[in-house]
C-alpha cells in the first residue's frame, strides 16, 4: 500500500500548479491503465475484503473519507489501517487484501486499474476473504 495526497505531497514525476484560479495536480504520469470507475458509497458501509492476483488498483478519494484496511495474503498478523480523505491516492498492489470502511460522511472515489479488473472482467481477478476489519 502506498498513500499520497495529490494536493499536499510532492511526488517525483508528478507536477502541481497553483494560481488564483485553483490547482492542477497530476495524478499519474506514464502509468499503464486499463480501466477507470467511479464508486459512490453510502455512509457506514463496508467494501472490499478481497485481493487481486494480477491487478494493481489506485483509488483517488474525491469526497468524504474512509478507513483503508490492508495486509498481504501471506501475512498472519492483523491488518493495518490508514484514514483516507479527499485528495488521497492509495495504491493497492497485487496480493494485498484490502477492505474499506466508509465513514459517517459517505464517500466517493475513482478507481484506476491496471490488470484484469474492469468491465466484463470485473470479477475475473477478485478473490474474496473473510473480513480483515478489526
Amino acid at each position: 500500500m502506498i498513500k499520497i495526497n495529490i494536493f499536499k505531497d510532492d511526488v517525483k514525476g508528478l507536477q502541481k500548479f497553483e494560481d488564483e484560479r485553483g490547482i492542477i495536480a497530476d495524478i499519474f504520469y506514464k502509468k499503464p491503465l486499463e480501466h477507470v470507475a467511479l464508486i459512490k458509497s453510502k455512509p457506514n458501509t463496508i467494501r472490499g475484503n478481497h485481493y487481486h492476483k494480477e491487478t494493481t488498483q489506485h483509488m483517488l478519494i474525491t469526497q468524504g473519507s474512509l478507513e483503508y484496511w490492508f495486509k498481504n495474503i501471506n501475512d498472519d498478523s492483523p491488518a493495518k489501517m490508514i484514514l483516507c480523505q479527499r485528495g488521497d491516492l492509495v495504491t493497492t498492489p497485487p496480493n494485498e487484501i484490502h477492505a474499506l470502511k466508509i465513514k459517517d460522511d459517505g464517500n466517493e472515489f475513482i478507481v484506476f486499474s491496471s490488470g484484469l479488473r474492469g468491465g466484463q472482467d470485473y470479477e475475473s481477478d477478485t478473490y474474496r476473504v473473510e473480513t480483515i476489519i478489526d
